[in-house]
């Protein structure tokens, strides 16, 4: 089996240890790759090109437009491999394969949309009360160290990539080490569009000790991160020290209320798509289901029916509706779970088990589970499970729905189910979440900021604010009556 290699100052190359590590297809369990496990000194000679290329290979200071050229070349690329790109994210992270056909669409649309931005930033001018012309520009950063999350492969990192390119930074990536394949693919296509070396630098490897060099790295002056919140604090303690710039994208344990007066198959559905897209392993999933009293029994009844019909299987699967979990691991992990809310006293409605008929004996399947929870404080309700797992709630009136979805440590999204549009923007607005929808759940978009309230990330990622992210400020001030200031009598 071929050995996939890092790419760093522009040449393709094993890790200093010559280890490698397996990457697995979680439907099967099966061995689909073995990937260069790169070492802290890989790390440390990444970001040392990165910051060359920053300080003096003239890509800062190249002309948008150049920029720009490049970043569409490279969504191109990547469209022309679209179909091995969503297969490749299918076998490598189990997703169904429809789904990994509108990331890698998704991704496309991020180098297309930075591309078309970078030529566009603009400044602005003061009238400040002096001879003097006040400017504000924005200039890129410099070293980006972006660490992503195995949930979503490619798009991951193509959000953090384009818009860091864009700016004109130079970036040091490190992909989940449980997904690299798409990643590695994406760096085949930024060099075949001509990307100058250094500029874009890949390690795989661990992140305790890859992802710990990056963000304690004082060459590197900004970390972007997505993934779980514990990993988020570490990060940020790490680039503390050096007093890099930072954005966290974390978790959550996102609410979604339905009122009675609710468009009721409407809402069932999303309830579904909001917590098993994705075998529930996403950031945003509506994981905690706030249901109005009056409607309680007969939405449970309707979304219990429709759960229990989930075609689940390999994602290459085309009637595949939900794939594995990513991992043994992470599947041992949901399943805790669902033992330990079991414990602490919910009520298990349907699933809640290990799948193993049907020939999927060896890959890591988990039944999509519902639980329904009388108390607030049970874990199973403020921890993010992260897997096909839902926990119901009950309420009576919208200040104690409004309550209940604030009521835990996190705040990325949340949603509110009502044909009362006055009501629906009143919920909405008290929700501590930075993504929110009325009537529909995970629509995402990359002309708007995607981040989170709370202990659920810092800045924001796509759009302009994902732009901005990348760059610095600057205040540029010009004396228009040029003479001495007087200020001194001698």
């Amino acid at each position: 089996m071929q050995i996939k290699k890092m790419y760093v100052d522009g040449q393709w190359v094993y890790s200093q240890s010559q280890e490698t590590f397996p990457v697995l297809n979680p439907a099967t369990g099966e061995t689909i790759a073995l990937v260069t496990k790169g070492t802290r000194e890989d790390a440390k000679l990444a970001i040392e090109a990165a910051r060359r290329a920053f300080d003096h290979s003239g890509w800062a200071e190249t002309h948008a437009r150049v920029r720009a050229d490049i970043l569409f070349r490279v969504a191109d690329l990547i469209e022309k491999r679209a179909a091995e790109f969503a297969e490749m994210d299918t076998r490598n992270n189990g997703k169904p394969l429809r789904e990994s056909t509108y990331d890698v669409a998704d991704a496309v649309n991020q180098f297309r949309y930075y591309a078309g931005l970078c030529t566009k930033p603009q400044g602005q001018t003061y009238d400040v009360p002096d001879d003097i012309q006040a400017l504000v520009v924005r200039e890129p950063i410099g070293v980006v160290g972006a660490i992503t999350c195995w949930n979503y492969p490619l798009v991951m990192n193509a959000q953090k990539l384009a818009p860091a390119l864009a700016a004109g930074n130079t970036v040091v990536i490190k992909p989940a080490d449980l997904t690299p394949l798409t990643t590695i693919m994406l760096f085949e296509c930024l060099e075949q569009a001509g990307l100058p070396a250094g500029v874009a630098n890949l390690v795989t490897g661990p992140g305790s000790v890859v992802g710990d060099e990056i963000s304690k790295n004082e060459l590197v002056d900004k970390v972007a991160f997505t993934g779980g919140t514990e990993t988020g604090i570490t990060i940020m303690k790490n680039a503390a020290d050096t007093v890099k710039k930072l954005s966290l994208e974390l978790g959550g344990k996102s609410p979604n209320i339905v009122f009675a007066d609710s468009d009721f198959e409407t809402a069932v559905d999303y309830a579904l798509f909001a917590i098993f897209a994705n075998q529930g392993e996403v950031c945003s999933a509506g994981s905690r289901l706030i249901l109005e009293e009056s409607i309680y029994d007969r939405f449970l009844d309707r979304l219990v029916d429709r759960a229990q019909k989930i075609v689940i299987g390999n994602g290459m699967e085309e009637e595949t509706e939900m794939g594995p979990l990513i991992s043994e691991a992470h599947m041992n992990r949901v399943l805790s779970y669902i033992q330990l809310g079991l414990d602490e006293g919910a009520n298990l409605l349907c699933g809640g088990k290990r799948l193993t008929t049907n020939g999927r004996d060896k890959g890591y399947f988990v039944e999509p589970t519902i639980l329904e929870a009388a108390d607030s404080s049970l874990r199973i309700v403020q921890e993010e499970i992260f897997g096909p797992v839902l926990v119901v709630q009950k309420f009576r009136t919208e200040e104690e729905a409004i309550q209940l979805a604030n009521g835990t440590k996190y705040g990325l999204a949340g949603a509110v189910f009502t044909n009362d549009g006055a009501k629906g923007q009143r919920v909405v607005r008290k929700l501590k979440a930075g993504i929110t929808w009325i009537n529909t759940y995970h629509p995402t978009f990359n002309e708007a900021p995607w981040g989170g309230y709370k202990q659920s990330g810092i800045g924001r990622e796509l759009g302009t604010y994902g732009y901005e992210a990348y760059t610095e400020v600057k205040q540029i001030n010009v004396n228009l009556q040029v003479k001495p200031s007087g200020w001194f009598r001698n």
